[in-house]
């Protein structure tokens, strides 16, 4: 019959002895049968460690440049929209980035079946990356879609400022600049002589006349372009407080 003649203090550790990656709390000796099905029960020693890992190695190799990949996301926000090769680059600049950390972790963690909890933050670092580019993504298609209604009211407004001569047989006036002869003015009687408006003065007539038809489309219009500027204002709080959030309730459960 064997056991541990003086308990928890029949094994004692050198203080000079450690582990890279671990810190030992305690241990713990027990014994207890074990069973062999050709020779029978034994008897057998046993010591129960109890580690705890070193965070700090973590820190800098994992948690910090997750959460500067995070941070480096929300610059898009601050990204003109149409600037598409700058916010597009950016956003597929950390998705890569993430990628890859996650990647390197898995290959120098074990190959466990259950979820760690580097495993929580990477993910979800990933996720508001990731949701980032599709923020990106719902402002562009907005865009688009207010510049084709521009171009559309635009179009329109350009049809209807376009002169019509006919409206000369009906009002009688006929513009005149003095280059005609005297029989070709003898010829334009009952036509009233008017000078030439000119032209920044046509083009404010025209918009007056065209103000009462093209309201509604041109609220719509900026009620649109102000909304895509509020995706981009709204993630530029909601991103970063909802990551905060994580963080805090992280770091009270794993810590």
């Amino acid at each position: 019959m064997l056991y541990w003649k003086s308990g928890d203090e029949s094994l004692s550790t050198d203080d000079r002895i450690s582990l890279s990656q671990f810190l030992i709390q305690k241990f713990h000796p027990t014994s207890r049968l074990a069973f062999y099905s050709s020779t029978g029960w034994y008897n057998r020693l046993y010591i129960n460690f109890t580690l705890r890992r070193y965070i700090f190695f973590f820190l800098l190799q994992t948690y910090f440049p997750a959460t500067l990949m995070v941070m480096l996301s929300w610059v898009s926000f601050w990204i003109d929209r149409r600037a598409v090769p700058a916010r597009v680059s950016l956003g597929i600049t950390t998705v890569l980035t993430m990628s890859t950390i996650i990647t390197g972790v898995n290959a120098s963690m074990p190959r466990v079946s259950y979820i760690k909890a580097v495993d929580i933050y990477l993910w979800v670092s990933f996720v508001f990356v990731f949701l980032s580019v599709l923020e990106y993504a719902a402002v562009n298609y907005l865009t688009t879609l207010r510049d084709g209604q521009d171009r559309k009211l635009q179009k329109k407004v350009q049809e209807q400022a376009l002169p019509c001569s006919c409206e000369m047989s009906h009002a009688k006036t006929m513009a005149l600049d003095g280059t005609y002869s005297e029989a070709d003015a003898d010829s334009l009687a009952g036509y009233t002589r008017s000078p030439v408006a000119p032209e920044e003065k046509r083009r404010e007539r025209t918009v007056v006349h065209l103000e009462p038809d093209t309201k509604k489309k041109g609220l719509r219009g900026f009620r649109l372009l102000r909304n895509t500027h509020a995706i981009d204002t709204y993630s530029r709080v909601i991103f970063p407080g909802s990551y905060v959030f994580f963080n805090l309730i992280y770091w009270s459960v794993y810590c």
